[in-house]
Protein backbone atom coordinates (compact mmCIF):
# COMPACT_ATOMS: atom_id res chain seq x y z
CA UNK A 1 0.00 0.00 0.00
CA UNK A 2 2.65 2.33 0.71
CA UNK A 3 4.62 1.44 -2.41
CA UNK A 4 1.32 2.66 -4.49
CA UNK A 5 0.97 6.05 -2.58
CA UNK A 6 4.76 6.88 -2.73
CA UNK A 7 4.29 6.08 -6.75
CA UNK A 8 1.30 8.21 -6.92
CA UNK A 9 2.98 11.01 -5.19
CA UNK A 10 5.88 10.76 -7.30
CA UNK A 11 4.16 10.55 -10.46
CA UNK A 12 1.97 13.92 -9.46
CA UNK A 13 5.71 15.41 -8.38
CA UNK A 14 6.99 14.31 -12.40
CA UNK A 15 4.25 15.42 -14.05
CA UNK A 16 4.29 18.74 -12.79
CA UNK A 17 7.93 19.55 -13.19
CA UNK A 18 7.40 18.08 -16.53
CA UNK A 19 4.16 20.83 -17.76
CA UNK A 20 6.01 23.77 -15.70
CA UNK A 21 8.49 25.56 -18.64
CA UNK A 22 10.72 28.06 -17.34
CA UNK A 23 8.60 30.85 -18.85
CA UNK A 24 5.33 29.57 -17.09
CA UNK A 25 7.44 29.12 -13.62
CA UNK A 26 8.50 32.69 -13.93
CA UNK A 27 5.03 34.18 -14.70
CA UNK A 28 3.95 32.68 -11.54
CA UNK A 29 6.64 34.04 -9.56
CA UNK A 30 5.80 37.54 -10.95
CA UNK A 31 2.30 36.90 -10.44
CA UNK A 32 2.81 35.90 -6.89
CA UNK A 33 5.35 39.00 -6.50
CA UNK A 34 2.59 41.57 -7.43
CA UNK A 35 -0.20 39.71 -5.05
CA UNK A 36 2.21 40.20 -2.06
CA UNK A 37 1.11 43.55 -1.27
CA UNK A 38 -2.48 42.58 -2.06
CA UNK A 39 -3.08 45.16 -4.20
CA UNK A 40 -2.93 43.59 -7.88
CA UNK A 41 -2.50 46.78 -9.84
CA UNK A 42 -3.01 47.34 -13.67
CA UNK A 43 0.12 49.18 -13.84
CA UNK A 44 1.75 45.36 -12.31
CA UNK A 45 0.10 43.21 -14.62
CA UNK A 46 1.39 45.35 -17.58
CA UNK A 47 4.68 45.18 -16.39
CA UNK A 48 4.57 41.64 -16.09
CA UNK A 49 3.39 41.30 -20.01
CA UNK A 50 6.34 43.54 -20.75
CA UNK A 51 8.24 40.93 -18.96
CA UNK A 52 7.34 38.45 -20.57
CA UNK A 53 7.82 39.62 -23.77
CA UNK A 54 11.51 40.95 -23.28
CA UNK A 55 12.65 38.41 -21.33
CA UNK A 56 11.29 35.19 -22.69
CA UNK A 57 11.10 36.41 -26.80
CA UNK A 58 6.95 36.44 -26.63
CA UNK A 59 4.52 38.21 -28.43
CA UNK A 60 1.90 40.18 -26.32
CA UNK A 61 -0.55 37.68 -27.05
CA UNK A 62 1.26 34.50 -25.63
CA UNK A 63 2.49 36.92 -22.91
CA UNK A 64 -0.55 37.68 -21.89
CA UNK A 65 -1.88 34.19 -22.04
CA UNK A 66 0.71 32.53 -20.37
CA UNK A 67 -0.15 35.56 -17.29
CA UNK A 68 -3.72 33.93 -17.15
CA UNK A 69 -2.23 30.28 -16.76
CA UNK A 70 -0.08 31.96 -13.94
CA UNK A 71 -2.67 33.67 -12.39
CA UNK A 72 -4.69 30.16 -11.79
CA UNK A 73 -1.59 28.46 -10.67
CA UNK A 74 -0.44 31.60 -8.51
CA UNK A 75 -3.94 31.18 -6.84
CA UNK A 76 -3.86 27.61 -6.05
CA UNK A 77 -0.02 27.53 -5.49
CA UNK A 78 0.77 26.81 -1.65
CA UNK A 79 4.23 27.85 -1.88
CA UNK A 80 6.86 28.95 -4.74
CA UNK A 81 9.26 25.84 -4.34
CA UNK A 82 7.81 24.21 -7.62
CA UNK A 83 8.14 27.14 -9.36
CA UNK A 84 11.25 28.18 -7.78
CA UNK A 85 12.99 24.66 -8.63
CA UNK A 86 12.53 25.12 -12.49
CA UNK A 87 13.72 28.49 -12.58
CA UNK A 88 16.54 27.71 -10.71
CA UNK A 89 17.75 25.41 -13.55
CA UNK A 90 18.23 28.38 -15.62
CA UNK A 91 21.67 30.30 -16.13
CA UNK A 92 22.52 32.59 -13.12
CA UNK A 93 22.74 35.70 -15.59
CA UNK A 94 19.13 34.85 -16.66
CA UNK A 95 18.19 34.47 -12.88
CA UNK A 96 19.50 37.76 -12.08
CA UNK A 97 17.44 39.18 -14.88
CA UNK A 98 13.97 37.32 -13.17
CA UNK A 99 15.26 39.09 -9.90
CA UNK A 100 15.68 42.45 -11.38
CA UNK A 101 12.27 42.12 -13.21
CA UNK A 102 10.60 40.47 -9.81
CA UNK A 103 11.39 44.27 -8.54
CA UNK A 104 10.03 46.16 -11.44
CA UNK A 105 7.17 44.25 -11.17
CA UNK A 106 6.68 44.90 -7.55
CA UNK A 107 7.99 48.85 -8.24
CA UNK A 108 5.61 49.36 -10.61
CA UNK A 109 3.17 51.03 -8.59
CA UNK A 110 5.02 52.91 -7.08
CA UNK A 111 5.13 51.56 -3.78
CA UNK A 112 7.25 49.69 -1.77
CA UNK A 113 5.96 47.54 0.54
CA UNK A 114 7.30 45.29 3.62
CA UNK A 115 5.32 41.99 2.39
CA UNK A 116 6.79 42.75 -1.20
CA UNK A 117 10.15 42.85 0.51
CA UNK A 118 9.72 39.82 2.52
CA UNK A 119 8.93 37.79 -0.60
CA UNK A 120 11.53 38.77 -2.72
CA UNK A 121 14.05 38.18 0.26
CA UNK A 122 12.64 34.56 0.60
CA UNK A 123 12.55 33.52 -3.11
CA UNK A 124 16.17 35.00 -3.75
CA UNK A 125 17.88 31.94 -1.49
CA UNK A 126 15.34 29.37 -3.73
CA UNK A 127 16.70 31.08 -6.96
CA UNK A 128 20.41 30.15 -5.43
CA UNK A 129 21.17 33.82 -5.41
CA UNK A 130 22.67 35.77 -2.50
CA UNK A 131 21.20 38.88 -0.62
CA UNK A 132 23.89 40.53 -2.59
CA UNK A 133 22.34 39.69 -5.59
CA UNK A 134 18.91 40.56 -4.49
CA UNK A 135 20.40 44.12 -3.66
CA UNK A 136 21.88 44.69 -6.79
CA UNK A 137 18.87 43.95 -8.64
CA UNK A 138 16.93 46.11 -6.53
CA UNK A 139 19.09 48.89 -7.23
CA UNK A 140 18.90 48.15 -11.19
CA UNK A 141 15.00 48.02 -11.22
CA UNK A 142 14.72 51.40 -9.62
CA UNK A 143 17.20 52.74 -11.81
CA UNK A 144 15.14 51.62 -14.53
Amino acid sequence: MFETLKRLFAGSQNQDEETLSPELSTAVLLVEAALSDGIYADVEEAEIISVLCAGFDLDEARAAELLEQAEDLAEAAVDHHRFTHVVKQLPREQRLTILADLWRVVLADGERDAHEDALIRRLAPLLGLSDRDRAEARHAASGR
